[in-house]
Parts: structure tokens; sequence; C-alpha cells
């Protein structure tokens, strides 16, 4: 019986610190384009409302929720909710984060193909990924391969909502972008960038919460072979 760390254990490692190091870089980039204001003096709640209006979305409420960086969609009830700085601050940052959030509501209106399956996913996939390390665990200790691997299939299936989240984020900065450089919310060159900077940072953080979540499942496998 193998109660070992699993072959890719050191990986999972190097990835948990590369996290602590993209968490970092994304508040320095957030925290710095947050400093800087915008060419048009907006608020983040006053670009997220100007787009949602711009795309018939009046029906849909602005908020301000309490947190650094909880700024999301919540596309049960249909709002946009900004994190307090974001909200009142008419920064780069500000500005960049609003219209990302807009974009989800976006997909949520023209009814983007992964985002709906993300919404649909939501609760079964949750519940695997709450199951998926009892049951691997369990089966370990109990010598019940069958287990071990019903564990495995339950975290491989939880891992499609990172999967799926992917485009869905990448999806929202590009419509982030392309409204604010056609509106000319990002006036010179350097707000441009700024703003970029702002979204890709944001998105490193899900493309290595997919790395992870990959790395751990194969680990699991490797693992689950060695107790076959």
């Amino acid at each position: 019986m193998d109660f070992g760390f699993g072959p890719y254990f050191p990986l999972i490692i190097a990835l948990m610190v590369l996290s602590f190091v993209v968490q970092g870089y994304l508040s320095r980039t957030y925290g710095k384009w947050g400093q800087v204001r915008n060419s048009r003096n907006l608020t983040g709640a006053q670009v997220a409302r100007m787009m949602l209006d711009e795309n018939g979305l009046q029906s849909v409420p602005v908020n301000m929720v309490p947190g650094f960086l909880t700024d999301h969609y919540d596309p049960r009830n249909k709002t946009v909710n900004l994190s307090e700085a974001n909200f009142n601050i008419p920064s780069i940052s500000a500005m960049a984060v609003a219209a990302h959030e807009v974009g989800h509501a976006i997909q949520d209106k023209v009814r983007m193909p992964a985002l709906v399956l993300r919404g649909q996913m939501a609760v079964p996939l949750s519940l695997g990924m709450n199951f998926a390390p009892l049951m691997f665990m369990a089966g370990i200790f109990l010598n019940l391969t069958g287990l071990i691997w019903v564990g495995v299939a339950l975290f491989a299936f939880a891992m499609l909502f990172h999967l799926v989240t992917l485009p869905v984020e990448f999806d929202a900065s590009r419509r982030a972008l392309v409204y604010l450089q056609q509106r000319g919310l990002c006036g010179a060159v350097e707000a441009q960038n700024g703003a970029r900077k702002v979204l890709t940072a944001a998105a490193l953080t899900y493309v290595l919460g997919f790395a992870m979540a990959l790395a751990q499942l194969l680990n699991m496998i490797g693992i689950a072979r060695n107790n076959d």
C-alpha cells in the first residue's frame, strides 16, 4: 500500500510557491494602477453602469461589496458587484475590473455556452471536489482500489470547472478591453497597457488554478496506479 506523497508532489509544491508569486504580482499590479486616475475620471461603478446601459442591461444593478478584489458578477440574481475601492475610485484598475465584470453580464445575456455550462456544473462539481479527497483517502486507508479510483474520477470531473472557467474569464477580459478602447476610456497608450496588465495578472490566477488542479489529478492517478 502506497502512503507516499505521489510522483507529482514536487510539482504541486512548486505550483503552490508560484501561486504566492502570482498573487503578489496581482496585488502589485492592481495597486500600482489603482493609484492612477483614468482619463475620464470615472469610478468603477460609473464605468460599469455605462457599459451595462450601452449593452441593453439597464436592469442589472451595480452593487458595492466589502473586501479586497471581491468583485464578481452573480448570474443568479443578475448583479454586478464591485469591491469598495473599485466602486468608488476613478482609477485604471477600477475601470478595468468593472468592465471585466460587466463582460460576464454580457456573456450571460448572450448565453455564452461556456458560462452556461459553468453555471450548470457548479453544484455537482463542488460536491465532487468536496467528496473526491474523502473517497480517495478512504480507499487508501481501507485498501479498496475501486474506491481510490472513484475518488480520482470525481476529482477529474470536478477539474472541468477550472477548465471551463478559462475561456469565460479570457472572453470577459477581451470584452472589457475592446469596450474601454472603443469608448476612449483608456486614452493614453500607457493607460491601455495598465488596464491590460491588471486583467492579465488576474487571468494568471485562473491559469494557475487549472495547473494546480491538473497536477493534483496527475498525482492522484500516480498514487492510484501504485496501489493497484
